[in-house]
């Protein structure tokens, strides 16, 4: 049921160009980095960033803001003249999202999640595509708003494993903005980042616990948390790929 309303839902936004059961989760595949080539592991790096890495200023970056006046007049062109519609990418990445989330919540006493957070998650990716002055939302754009949207919910909704507890803002014990989950994957992106290389085994995620100091009573456990939360995505036998910054 939750499936075909989605589907319904994705439909409508879509209008003509897109027809209802059409929808086939796909999932980016991204290939090993050769640690030998390093200006090609940078490359790669750089384009998988996500989108609050991408957001940060570099050392000794210029910035040269655009006029205030010139800026009124940009985003009212693009209200007016921009109407982005979904690409089947990203409606199949906004969808299968979404089923995640309903997934989550189990119980009656729970935030409920209904098809009115998909409608928002279709808009934001659409205004998305319209800051660029583009008529097709394409995947990345789905992608940095489905970043957008494990922000938010992370802080209020998280527990101390990284899970997506959707109880916790009916019985005020959200908003736990320092938990271990958020720090560990914090710092696997800083070293990713200094490494150009988002891969690591679990031998080696576990010292970088260890070299933090975490408390993780079960350490397969909190992995497979994150795995299951889409923060790691498993590459190979006991090997994952960081997939978003751990501010989240």
């Amino acid at each position: 049921m939750d499936s075909m309303l989605s589907e319904h839902v994705m439909a409508l936004h879509a209008g003509n160009q897109r027809s209802v059961g059409g929808l086939t989760p796909r999932r980016v595949t991204s290939k090993i980095q050769d640690p030998v080539d390093h200006d090609n592991a940078r490359q790669e790096w750089e384009n998988d960033k996500p989108l609050s890495e991408r957001l940060k200023f570099s050392t000794g970056e210029v910035v040269d803001p655009v006029p205030t006046s010139l800026f009124r007049k940009y985003i009212g062109y693009a209200r007016r003249y921009v109407h982005p519609k979904l690409s089947e990418e990203a409606a199949s990445k906004l969808q299968s999202f979404y089923l995640e989330l309903r997934q989550s919540h189990h119980s009656i006493d729970s935030t409920p999640i209904t098809t009115r957070q998909l409608e928002s998650l279709i808009r934001l990716t659409e205004a998305r595509a319209r800051l660029e002055l583009r008529e097709v939302a394409s995947e990345k754009d789905a992608e940095d708003v489905i970043e957008i949207m494990k922000y938010s919910m992370t802080d209020t909704y998280s527990d101390d494993f990284g899970v997506l507890d959707f109880h916790r803002s009916q019985h005020g014990s959200g908003m736990s903005s320092r938990n271990q989950a958020k720090r560990f994957v914090a710092e696997l992106n800083r070293v990713a980042e200094r490494t150009y290389n988002s891969l690591f085994s679990v031998q080696q995620m576990r010292q970088i616990a260890k070299d933090m100091r975490l408390h993780i009573t079960n350490f397969d456990d909190f992995i497979a948390s994150l795995n299951h939360q889409n923060f790691l995505l498993q590459k190979g036998p006991r090997v994952y790929q960081v997939q978003t910054s751990a501010c989240l």
